[in-house]
């Protein structure tokens, strides 16, 4: 690994571990956006494999969103939840089918979700009590 790819390597790190918990869910978000992206150019040069790889690892992080969802303290929590799992439908469409329909309609539930978690990270509010 060259020195420029292990002081990214190593300042990714860094930001994992030094983050707050808002901002471990913006990091998710802006990979999510990102995956998303990789996975329209991919469609758009029909390379299959990047397409699907791309879609899979978005699949992932929306999972992950949606485990550490705790219905039991947030009433709107089941809402957010049904919409993941809406979300994850449209990733697995746009993977079966190949269409880029499907991630668009993706990312416009998902950059507002990642905006206001972007806010909320700024603000410092935690939720805690």
């Amino acid at each position: 690994m060259s020195t420029q790819a292990q002081l990214r390597s190593r300042y990714a790190r860094e930001a994992v571990t030094t983050a707050t918990p808002a901002q471990l869910v913006v990091m998710l978000y802006d990979r999510f956006l990102k995956d998303l992206s990789t996975a329209e150019t991919a469609l758009g040069s029909n390379d299959i494999a990047a397409t699907h790889s791309s879609l899979m690892h978005a699949q992932e992080i929306v999972r992950e969103l949606r485990s550490s969802l705790d219905t039991s303290i947030w009433k709107e929590g089941e809402s957010l939840a049904r919409l993941y799992d809406w979300v994850l439908e449209e990733l697995m469409a746009a993977n079966l089918e190949k269409n880029a329909t499907h991630v668009a309609n993706a990312r416009d539930v998902m950059q507002p979700l990642r905006d206001t978690w972007a806010e909320v990270a700024r603000s410092g509010i935690t939720g805690e009590k």
